[in-house]
């Protein structure tokens, strides 16, 4: 019997992670493989994923839609090999991609019966998204989903949301839930609204954007940490990552969407040390000034 897809796309920071892993800590029993598609060769999302759930396979260096279509077939097939069969797959895409691209590669007839996609399911960033409302890339996005879930909300207004809600229902969107609701896993098997209009598309390419990924071995010093994120911010359409300071037991996590930032305990996997990846749009984002800034933290700290 073939198994179904879940595709779970949407823009850098909407919430893509957090959704799945609400997904493979629900109350359903199914066997859940979960694969991730990041941008870069440090998958920051699959080591977040890991840290809860097995089965987590992490597809890296770009865009699915575009350079790793065969590493996506190669995986689904070890995916379908494994022994127990998973119940359901879920796979998710860069905050870069175009879910057009992906969709195509899964309806492929040799992949299509062993596993059916099911579902698009496009994450929205509530507060977000009236910057986003023009940007080619959100709209394709928006315009692959199949269901929409609302993302953030509470860091928005009630009548914002409202608005929202009623501007992608004039889009066509029936389904449209917010993501701190409880839903019951039944909700995500519907069937597709639209025809698949994305089989004929021409996926759009991640040549946009550029990215940085830093490591280090050792900690970092706070405030210096906190200073150098703040002036890179303008720049950044998202950061992420772990890092390590000094006098702290432990790594934290760091989230970066727009000028949005956060430090977060995460559970102590035996790792030490900085990961750090740095999303910007092309001639807003310098990485090499970037690749200066971050590598003066590790020359300042390895001074003291």
């Amino acid at each position: 019997m073939s198994v179904p897809v879940l595709l779970v796309t949407g823009f850098l920071g909407a919430g893509k992670t957090t959704f799945i892993n609400r997904m493979l800590h629900g109350e359903h029993g199914l066997r859940i493989a979960a694969i991730v598609n990041d941008f870069g060769s440090i998958n920051i999302d699959a080591a977040l994923l890991d840290a809860s759930a097995e089965g987590v396979i992490g597809l890296r260096n770009g865009c699915i839609c575009c350079s790793l279509q065969g590493d996506l077939m190669r995986t689904l097939k070890q995916v379908m090999a494994r022994a127990p069969k998973p119940e359901l797959i879920v796979i998710e895409a860069s905050g870069v991609a175009d879910p057009a691209g992906i969709v195509q590669s899964l309806m492929d007839p040799v992949i299509w019966s062993q596993a059916r996609l099911e579902t698009v399911i496009g994450i929205v960033d509530a507060p977000d998204a009236l910057r986003r409302k023009d940007d080619p890339l959100w709209q394709a996005q928006l315009r692959g989903a199949d269901i929409l879930f609302l993302s953030k909300t509470a860091d928005t207004t009630p009548q914002d949301v409202t608005a929202l809600r009623a501007a992608l229902s004039v889009q066509g969107k029936k389904h449209i839930f917010d993501m701190e609701a409880p839903l019951p896993l039944a909700a995500l098997f519907i069937e597709a609204g639209h025809e698949r209009d994305s089989l004929t598309a021409r996926p759009h390419d991640d040549s946009r954007f550029l990215h940085l990924e830093w490591e280090c071995d050792g900690p970092l010093e706070l405030h210096a940490f906190q200073e150098t994120m703040s002036r890179l911010a303008h720049t950044l359409l998202r950061g992420k990552g772990f890092v390590s300071f000094r006098g702290r037991t432990g790594r934290m996590l760091f989230q970066l969407v727009g000028t949005r930032a956060a430090l977060s305990p995460e559970p102590s996997d035996g790792e030490e040390g900085c990961k750090l990846v740095l999303i910007g749009e092309r001639g807003e984002f310098d990485p090499d000034a970037a690749l200066r800034a971050l590598d003066a933290l590790r020359t300042r700290d390895a001074g003291q």
